[in-house]
């Protein structure tokens, strides 16, 4: 018989709802537990500590018992006028890092892709992931090693060439480039790995009948390889957003630390944080800095998907 509204009889799953789908899916949410736990524990429980941001944190009286201070935390930020240059260091190293990194991990993963030699492939790839494996404080060691002035590496073939060795430790100048170029040797290799996945996703049919147009190497790689890694690359950088107010305090520390003169051009807003909470030890500061720096990277990547939303819907995040 069929129903009044000429429609049919509504079906039975219609009516079950939530304790249905619960039930009927409760292997694939047993599976995800662990990770659903994880980001409760971890990310969601510990939001609550963000009114330690507006308060005197003691720990004799707690969380919850500590005097409310209001946006006093936030004074030690802006005392020293150097909220702004601290945030737009922050901000545009790591911009700097996102877009060099993301051109250099497309581009070698694109040549690991073209090389034909198995072992030099497998020899090539292991060679640029391995220093992702090294800490900064290792790296740091290294990278003085060669980089002193007097007895480093990289003084002495200079000077046996004739030249004169600058110090680069009292130079803030070449510094930006420094960091950047570090941070690249140390990440391009994992970063590449993304990339090497999406390669391998791509139809295999697109480049046959490429080939069959008659079209070479770089012809593919430009028309159907980068075209195809584009959404790729679009939530890459919509996910480095989230984070492109926080700086890498482990690179920033060993290779600036206090060096008043690199400071100049190397310091960020987490390395100021750090100064400050070393030097009077008020938890409440870092939470204040903690919650500024969230803030920003929230409104970022809140405008970085609403562009991307604007010039193509099927690529943004939410």
């Amino acid at each position: 018989m069929k129903h009044p509204s000429g429609g049919g009889a509504p079906k039975k799953s219609d009516k079950r709802g939530f304790l249905y789908d619960l039930k009927k899916n409760r292997v694939y949410l047993l599976l995800l537990s662990p990770a659903l736990l994880y980001v409760i524990v971890f990310s969601y429980i510990p939001m609550g500590g963000v009114i330690m941001a507006f308060k005197n944190y003691n720990y004799s009286k707690g969380l919850f018992g500590s005097p409310w201070v209001g946006m006093k935390n936030f004074e030690f930020l802006t005392v020293s006028n150097k909220l702004w240059p601290l945030t737009r260091n922050t901000l545009l190293y790591n911009f700097a890092f996102i877009t060099v990194g993301m051109v250099m991990e497309v581009g070698f993963a694109i040549v690991i892709n073209e090389m034909r030699c198995r072992w030099f492939k497998k020899t090539f790839q292991s060679f640029i992931f391995l220093p992702y494996f090294i800490s900064w404080v290792t790296a740091a060691a290294v990278i003085q090693t060669m980089l002193d002035f007097d007895n480093g590496l990289i003084s002495h073939v200079v000077r046996a060439l004739g030249m004169e060795m600058p110090n680069i430790y009292t130079n803030a100048k070449p510094w930006p480039f420094l960091l950047v170029f570090f941070r690249m040797w140390k990440g391009v290799g994992y970063g590449s790995i993304v990339y090497l996945g999406a390669i391998a996703g791509i139809d295999q049919e697109l480049y046959e009948v490429a080939e069959i147009d008659g079209a070479n190497s770089w012809q593919k790689v430009f028309h159907i390889t980068i075209p195809q890694l584009v959404p790729t690359m679009i939530i890459m950088f919509l996910l480095a957003c989230g984070q492109i107010f926080r700086g890498d305090f482990g690179m920033f520390y060993q290779l600036i630390g206090n060096n008043g003169v690199l400071l100049e051009a190397g310091d960020i807003l987490d390395l100021y944080i750090y100064r400050a909470m070393a030097g009077n030890a008020n938890i409440s500061y870092g939470a204040a800095a903690g919650l500024y720096q969230s803030v920003l990277c929230f409104i970022t990547i809140l405008l970085a998907n609403y562009i991307v939303k604007r010039i193509q819907p099927d690529y943004t995040l939410f």
